[in-house]
């Protein structure tokens, strides 16, 4: 489970009602929600929230190193709070359900020198794409 509630208490994150919402929606495993679910979840534990409200806090989460947005393929961007903790994405070609995997092997010393082309490697992406087991069987 996420520990973002945590993280931001924290850091002194001023936690406003609007934001702890947002926090909490986006609490968990294997969250990658999209604005508008954020937006959703949120308006069913706090009537009064806006969209607006819910786009800048998720902006400010970003910014703040503490949510990660994840795009794959022409999709809406998805919010993921598994943001401290290094992870690779598998995304279902199919619906677009996203879930976090942690394979062995370290991707940072995987690429072989000679296709680094001098580059000094800081970070890598690695999304996989394939099936899941609901669009297996429909």
């Amino acid at each position: 489970m996420s520990d973002l509630l945590e993280r931001l208490r924290g850091r002194g994150w001023r936690m406003t009602a609007q934001r702890r919402v947002v926090a909490e929606v986006l609490d968990g495993e294997h969250v990658h929600l999209t604005a508008d679910e954020v937006h959703s979840r949120a308006v069913a534990k706090l009537p009064e929230i806006s969209r607006a409200t819910v786009y800048n806090t998720l902006g400010e989460l970003v910014t703040l190193g503490e949510v990660l947005e994840v795009t794959t393929d022409n999709r809406a961007k998805r919010y993921d709070p598994n943001a401290h903790h290094p992870h690779h994405h598998l995304v279902c070609a199919h619906c677009g359900t996203i879930r976090d995997v942690h394979p062995t092997g370290n991707p940072l010393t995987d690429l072989p020198t000679t296709e680094r082309f001098g580059f000094t490697i800081e970070a890598v992406e690695v999304t996989y794409k394939g099936v899941c087991p609901n669009c297996a069987r429909a």
